[in-house]
């Protein structure tokens, strides 16, 4: 018999950010409008993520070459083509016992669904929950969230996290926004030389600790994405209250996750960008920084809580190779 030849590994999706409400196109896997005022959209591709946007409003679609085909399941929806998976879970805290559970609820419904799908290798996730930093030690949110998100994980992810980002928002406190995005085929974990891989922190940081890597690097290795990244050396927050040192070490991280995933350097219009803000005062400071430092780079400018306290600002994205 003659043997079939492999399929071809597919493009990454198209990210682009563009002025205004989100429109689909049948090419549209994934679209995502920002801030609570933007209008409902009854389709499963469509999420309004609660992060207030801070500047012009803009919406972000990733678009694939494929037939999309998309549906809902409970709190899960989800669209599919071209090789790539898009699924989103929001839930209610008080729906599900609390942070934990809320958090054990979502990823146990995405890697439920995720382990029946052909595209079962999530690449990249994020988290978007309300007051993220709200109680002190292991009594924190976030901390919380951790514990629940590492119960709620399958066989999924049993052979690495992948990037991810985890953001605290001022919506209602008790909703919880989980999305991911994956494909048929594993991506290549990418960590940060000068950081400790986040499932390595000490006790310091919780029971559990964070559970994803720094960045991946997607199958056929045409795209960075870029997990939450901010002012961590090592594994302590540098700069704390300086939002322009925070800034600088963040550009360093930066640019150290495009040299260990073998990026070209610096961030241009291949570059589509998430500043999260934890201070309107300071979203001037953030704007005029992406201006001098990366200025031809998309850049979405949203109001969010970093997830340790003392941290002002956390930058994350997506890097083409062109």
């Amino acid at each position: 018999m003659r043997e079939h030849a492999p399929l071809a590994t597919p493009a990454s999706p198209r990210v682009d950010y563009r002025a205004g409400y989100a429109t689909l196109s049948p090419r549209t896997l994934a679209a995502f409008d920002f801030g609570t005022a933007a209008p409902e959209q009854d389709d499963p591709r469509w999420l309004r993520v609660v992060l207030e946007p801070m500047g012009g409003r803009q919406s972000e679609i990733w678009e694939v070459d494929g037939e999309i085909e998309s549906g809902r399941a409970g709190d899960l929806h989800w669209s599919r083509g071209g090789g790539w998976l898009f699924a989103a879970v929001t839930c209610r805290e008080d729906q599900h016992g609390g942070t934990e559970g809320a958090a054990r609820h979502a990823y146990e419904q995405l890697s439920r669904f995720v382990a029946a799908a052909e595209e079962r290798h999530v690449q990249r996730i994020w988290n978007y929950l309300g007051a993220i930093n709200a109680g002190s030690g292991d009594d924190e949110r976030y901390k919380h969230f951790c514990t629940g998100r590492i119960e709620g994980m399958g066989e999924v992810f049993a052979h690495g996290f992948p990037a991810a980002t985890a953001i605290g928002h001022h919506a209602d406190e008790a909703l919880l926004q989980v999305y991911l995005l994956a494909t048929d085929r594993p991506g290549t974990r990418v960590e940060n030389p000068r950081q400790v891989s986040a499932w390595r922190y000490p006790r310091q940081y919780g029971r559990t600790p964070p559970s994803f890597a720094r960045a991946t690097l997607l199958p056929a290795g045409d795209v960075l994405a870029i997990s939450g990244t901010a002012a961590v050396v090592g594994h302590a927050s540098a700069h704390a209250g300086d939002i322009d040192a925070q800034l600088a070490e963040t550009l360093r991280n930066l640019d150290a996750l495009l040299a260990a995933g073998g990026l070209p350097p610096g961030f241009d219009r291949s570059a589509p960008l998430k500043a999260y803000v934890r201070r309107p005062e300071h979203a001037a400071a953030v704007a005029g920084f992406a201006a001098a430092h990366f200025p031809q780079a998309p850049l979405l400018l949203l109001h969010g809580d970093i997830c340790r306290e003392e941290l002002l600002v956390e930058i994350d994205g997506w890097r083409f190779r062109g």
